[in-house]
Parts: C-alpha cells; sequence; structure tokens
C-alpha cells in the first residue's frame, strides 16, 4: 500500500512515545504503603493505565482490597497517588529509543500530544526529555472537560491545526487511543511495546499497527 496523505500526528504518551511503567507503578505501590494498603503486581498496575488518574486509583484499590472502594477512598487515595507520582515522575522514565528520530522523520507535519495523564506532569516529562517544542499542543487528561476516549481532545488539535480527520493520525498503544481516534473520524495506528497488547488493538480494528514510531515515515506522506 503507499504512503498515505497525513498532516498531523496526535500522539499519545505512556506506552508511547515514554516508558513509564517503572515510576508509575512505584507511585502507585508508595500511595498504598501511606494508606496502609498492600502492594499490587507492577504488571497488574501497567493493565490499569490509559483511563486517567481516577480510573488508575480505582481498579488499584480493587486489587489491593479485593473489594469495590468507595468513592470517598478514591478520593482520598487521588492525591496521595499525585504526590508521590510528582516526586517519582522522572526517576526512571525515558523516551523510547528512536523516538526523536522518529518524530524528525515527519518533519513535514503538525505534532501534538494527547494523554490522559495530568497536563501539568506531561509537560515537565516531555520538557525534561527534550521534546516538547516538537509538539503544538499537549493536552493532558484534565485540560479540558473531555478525556479520551471521547473526540474533543483530538477535535480541539485538528481545529487549531486545521486538518481533517482523514489528514489526522491518531498513535497510541493502547485501546483507548484507537476509540478516540475512531471516534474523531481519524486514522487509527497502534504502536507495540507499551501498556496495551497487539490483541487488543487488532480488537479495536487499527487501520495499521507498527512495533516501533520509526516506521510511521514509511507509512505516511506530505
Amino acid at each position: 500500500m503507499p504512503p498515505r496523505h497525513c498532516r498531523l500526528f496526535l500522539f499519545d504518551l505512556d506506552g508511547t512515545l515514554i516508558d513509564s511503567k517503572a515510576d508509575i507503578s512505584r507511585s502507585v505501590n508508595l500511595a498504598m504503603d501511606r494508606l496502609k494498603l498492600p502492594q499490587v503486581a507492577v504488571d497488574r498496575i501497567a493493565g490499569f493505565v490509559g483511563d486517567g488518574v481516577h480510573k488508575l486509583i480505582q481498579r488499584t484499590l480493587c486489587e489491593s482490597t479485593a473489594s469495590t472502594p468507595e468513592p470517598a477512598m478514591i478520593e482520598a487515595a487521588i492525591p496521595v497517588y499525585l504526590e508521590e507520582y510528582g516526586r517519582h515522575l522522572l526517576d526512571s522514565t525515558r523516551l523510547y529509543p528512536g523516538t526523536p528520530e522518529a518524530l524528525n522523520a515527519l518533519w513535514w507535519a503538525d505534532c501534538a500530544v494527547i494523554t490522559n495523564k495530568p497536563e501539568g506532569f506531561s509537560r515537565t516529562i516531555l520538557e525534561n526529555l527534550g521534546i516538547a517544542g516538537r509538539f503544538r499542543d499537549i493536552i493532558g487528561g484534565d485540560s479540558m472537560g473531555e478525556r479520551k476516549p471521547d473526540p474533543a481532545p483530538l477535535q480541539r488539535v485538528m481545529s487549531l491545526c486545521r486538518a481533517g480527520p482523514a489528514e489526522t493520525v491518531m498513535v497510541g498503544d493502547s485501546r483507548v487511543d484507537i476509540r478516540a481516534g475512531k471516534a474523531a473520524g481519524t486514522i487509527t495506528c497502534g504502536v507495540l511495546g507499551g501498556f496495551g497488547t497487539s490483541t487488543e488493538l487488532e480488537a479495536e480494528g487499527c487501520d495499521l499497527i507498527v512495533a516501533h514510531l520509526s516506521e510511521l515515515a514509511e507509512h505516511f506522506c506530505p
């Protein structure tokens, strides 16, 4: 299949541009320690990532306590986690190898980040890892009233960049990203090696699945 025309790439953050599993998992379990609750296995926590902080903590508490947490318990645990993650978000988090080069290879296109991670944390990470300047916008889970899989964050950036859905690609590692892209009418691209699995991405009906971001330049063109 010949390369497809594209003017805008929308990237998820965790599991797509950055490997943040260790710092997220450590911060979650530090929060569990402070709440005097059992820790949760790293791989289980990884499976809870993607739908924002509230869902991450809700799922973790459910796993830790083996019960359905009360809303008040979730609300009390969220700031504890955020405090811990704010201390540790750059302990071991790194760009996936070749990420800057992959972004440079898309020189002709606008790029933006749309994540369900809080915007402040997202900007801090991208700035410290040296690639924040590549993005026209960075939208977090708390930047507006809606978050992925709602299409509103994607539509906001498409409007900013004056790019239509047919010339926009949503790139992410999880079903949440693909659902958001499909809801916005964009091309959808799953990337392997993050928090999601190839089975999940295939089940969502991705237009394209790549093993590494460097492959994007092979599939898209000005």
